[in-house]
C-alpha cells in the first residue's frame, strides 16, 4: 500500500491509499467525519484478490486538504470523479460509499456516469434527511457532532475497543484514524465543527430519490440490522425498499446484526459481497 496525493481541483488534493493489481478495479468511499483508514480490512482483503483498490479522504478530512468550503453534494462528487480520472485505471471502477459516502457515489453515479462500472452503497445512499427534519436548524441541532476535542488518545482508544468488542484490529486502528493526536496526548477531529456541518448540510439538501430512476450502472445497496433494538430499522427498511424499487438495476444485501459501520466491523464479509460486482 502506498499513499498518493491526488489533485481533485486545481486547489484541493485528495489522499489516497493505493493497493496494486490487475483485476476490476475498485473505490472506497467513507462517510461524515470518517476517514479512508476504516476501509483498510476491505481494502486489503480485495487486493490479496489481486484486484486494484484506492480509499480516498474526502476534502476536509483526514489526511486531505481542507478548504472551506465545497461540501456540497455536486462538489464531493466531482471530486472522486476527478480523483478517479487521475488514479488512470484501465477501465471504470466499482465504487464503494459507506453512510454520506453512500450518497456521494450515488451522486456520482448520477453527474459521471462513464467513471463507474457499478456503485455499492453501505449503509448509506438512500438516507434523505428532510424526511426526518423539516428544516436545517433542526437537523444541525440533533445531529450536531459529540464536543471529542481534548480527550486523551488513551481514553479514547479505550472508549473504541469497549464499544466495538468485535471489530478486528484493522477496523479499531480506522476508527481512531478519524483524529489528530496532539503533542500533549489528546485528540482532536481531523473534520472541524465548521466543515462538519457545512458536510451535513450537503446532505441534508440531497435528495437521493430524485436520481434513482436515472442511474444507469448496476448498483448494490448493503443496510446494516442493528437488530430487534434498533429504534431506526422499520424506517431503514422503507428506504431500502424504496430504493430498490426504483432503481433500474438494483439488489440488495444485508448485514444483520450488524454496526453502521459494517465495513469496520466485518471486512471479510464486506469485501465478499463487492467482489460480485466486479
Amino acid at each position: 500500500m502506498r499513499t498518493d496525493y491526488v489533485p481533485a481541483r486545481p486547489d484541493v488534493s485528495l489522499a489516497v491509499d493505493r493497493w496494486d493489481g490487475d483485476g476490476t478495479p475498485f473505490v472506497l468511499v467513507h462517510g461524515l467525519a470518517s476517514n479512508a483508514r476504516l476501509w483498510d480490512g476491505v481494502a486489503g482483503a480485495l487486493a490479496a484478490d489481486g484486484h486494484p483498490v484506492a480509499t480516498v479522504d474526502q476534502r476536509g478530512h483526514g489526511r486531505s486538504d481542507k478548504p472551506d468550503d465545497g461540501y456540497d453534494m455536486a462538489t464531493v462528487a466531482d471530486d472522486l470523479a476527478a480523483v478517479i480520472e487521475a488514479l488512470g485505471f484501465d477501465h471504470p471502477p466499482v465504487v464503494a460509499g459507506q453512510s454520506w459516502g453512500g450518497n456521494v457515489v450515488l451522486e456520482l453515479a448520477h453527474r459521471s456516469p462513464a467513471a463507474v462500472t457499478a456503485v455499492a452503497c453501505v449503509d448509506g445512499g438512500w438516507v434523505h434527511l428532510q424526511d426526518h427534519f423539516p428544516s436545517w436548524d433542526a437537523c444541525a441541532d440533533v445531529l450536531r457532532p459529540p464536543a471529542l476535542a481534548g480527550t486523551p488518545r488513551a481514553r479514547l482508544e479505550h472508549f473504541v475497543r469497549a464499544a466495538h468488542p468485535d471489530w478486528p484490529e484493522t477496523g479499531i486502528q480506522g476508527a481512531l484514524a478519524n483524529f489528530e493526536v496532539l503533542r500533549d496526548g489528546t485528540v482532536r477531529p481531523w473534520l472541524t465543527l465548521d466543515r462538519h456541518l457545512k458536510v451535513l448540510r450537503g446532505l441534508w439538501e440531497h435528495t437521493p430519490r430524485d436520481r434513482y430512476a436515472g442511474i444507469g450502472v448496476p448498483v448494490l445497496l448493503m443496510p446494516a440490522d442493528g437488530g430487534p433494538h434498533d429504534p431506526m430499522a422499520l424506517r431503514k427498511r422503507r428506504e431500502v425498499e424504496e430504493a430498490a424499487g426504483a432503481l433500474p438495476d438494483a439488489r440488495v444485501r444485508w448485514f444483520s446484526p450488524a454496526d453502521h459501520d459494517v465495513h469496520a466491523q466485518h471486512p471479510g464479509l464486506v469485501a465478499e459481497a463487492l467482489r460480485g460486482l466486479a
